[in-house]
């Protein structure tokens, strides 16, 4: 990886625990990216599938990650295992309604 920095194991961890990955991934990468990453890679026989990265949360280590933030940004080095896999929790927002009840996806 460019500037020595070794690349980070991840896994998604989905509402039902099944998992996407664990893949690895070059620190510089944003949470959009892995969000873009999970959202091409979502089971499509689940019952709630994401449309876009905003129907989709982050949480590592009880923190939900920002969009605009790298993963190396993102990381919660403490109790972490050097070469172990990171697991991310993946959030999907459920779709909202609008004033008439009807959903607005």
């Amino acid at each position: 990886m460019a500037g020595g920095k070794e690349p980070i194991e991840v896994k998604f961890r989905l509402f039902d625990g099944t998992d996407i990955g664990p893949s690895k991934y070059d620190p510089n990468t944003t949470v959009a990216a892995l969000k873009e990453f999970v959202l091409a890679r979502w089971p499509q026989d689940k019952e709630i599938v994401p449309k876009t990265v905003n129907d989709v949360k982050l949480i590592n280590a009880g923190r939900i990650l920002e969009n605009s933030k790298t993963l190396a940004e993102s990381r919660v080095p403490v109790g972490e295992v050097p070469g172990s896999v990171i697991t991310m929790h993946v959030v999907v927002r459920p779709p909202q309604s609008n004033k008439s009840g009807h959903s607005i996806f």
